[in-house]
């Protein structure tokens, strides 16, 4: 607790299971007895979004194949660490860092090392996140969020959107990737518009930051509260969802998803991080109720 926040965080996935300023939800809650609906503001490693058919090469060019845990799409999505239980390292009243070792296996012959550190201020909730490769392989490797901007009880189509990004990626039925566009029309999010009728599942690059060095995703609420999310330049990458396609949650808020690379980044190496044995990359991301 900071003030008039809080924030509670799972061991399972590291995920920030309720984040409030004065009692309004900037995330989506989930219950302490309930699993976390769709992936809220979970950690994504080793790779955050869609693997195509859940296979890749290694550095030396020998095929991998993990598990698709997307059947319909046949992908494997959102990485390995989502449900593993993290071991909490520090703890204090305004931050909590949490790790865990992700073992070598089945299709991830890799052995990383990922710290969180959750912490609140004035400025709100901040994100600091580091991998370390402890094996003696260079590993593939990407990381993003899944933090699901509360309404505040309002319809989605109600509220509105701005995002800091210049590019928007193309994709395919399975939402793969197929290239890169300037953004225009419904998808230029760079001045606020009205999600009313605005249907996302899409991704940015070329992320824009202010000049304190952050790019932000905004939703404005009707109650006049905006829940945001926010990263530095450790990233460049956002995914922005409305959840118009998933049962049971249509439309139930807007996912606002840092990440540091774009989806099947294994398969095309499009900003891909290859952690070389004893190396780290690090990320910094946050949120705030303006």
């Amino acid at each position: 607790m900071h003030g008039a926040q809080r924030a509670v965080i799972t061991e399972v996935g590291a995920m920030v299971r309720k984040y409030t300023v004065g009692g309004r939800d900037v995330f989506v809650p989930f219950d302490e007895n309930e699993v976390s609906p769709v992936f809220n503001a979970a950690v994504l490693v080793p790779w955050p979004n869609r693997l195509a058919d859940g296979a890749y090469r290694d550095e030396f060019g020998n095929l991998l194949q993990l598990p698709l845990n997307e059947p319909a799409r046949q992908n494997a999505l959102h990485g390995l660490a989502c449900w593993q239980r993290w071991t909490t390292v520090e703890w204090a009243a305004t931050a909590v860092t949490l790790e865990l070792a992700l073992p070598a296996q089945r299709g991830w012959p890799y052995q990383l090392i990922t710290r969180v550190r959750y912490s609140l201020s004035d400025e709100g909730l901040e994100v600091q996140l580091t991998t370390r490769n402890l094996g003696t392989g260079r590993a593939p490797y990407g990381v993003g969020f899944h933090p699901w901007l509360s309404t505040g009880g309002a319809a989605l189509d109600d509220c509105t959107v701005r995002l800091d990004a210049a590019t928007h990626v193309t994709v395919d039925e399975r939402l793969l990737p197929t290239g890169y566009e300037p953004v225009a029309g419904d998808l230029d999010l760079r001045q606020t518009r009205s999600l009313a009728g605005l249907d996302l599942d899409d991704a940015w690059t070329d992320a824009t930051f202010d000049s304190d060095g952050l790019s932000w995703c905004l939703l404005g609420c009707p109650d006049g509260r905006t829940p945001a999310v926010w990263m530095d330049r450790s990233m460049d990458t956002w995914q922005v969802c409305s959840a118009d396609h998933i049962e049971g949650h249509h439309r139930f808020g807007l996912a606002a998803e840092p990440m540091s690379c774009v989806a099947n980044a294994f398969n095309t190496g499009d900003r891909l991080v290859w952690l070389a044995p004893g190396e780290s990359h690090s990320v910094r991301w946050g949120a705030t109720l303006l």
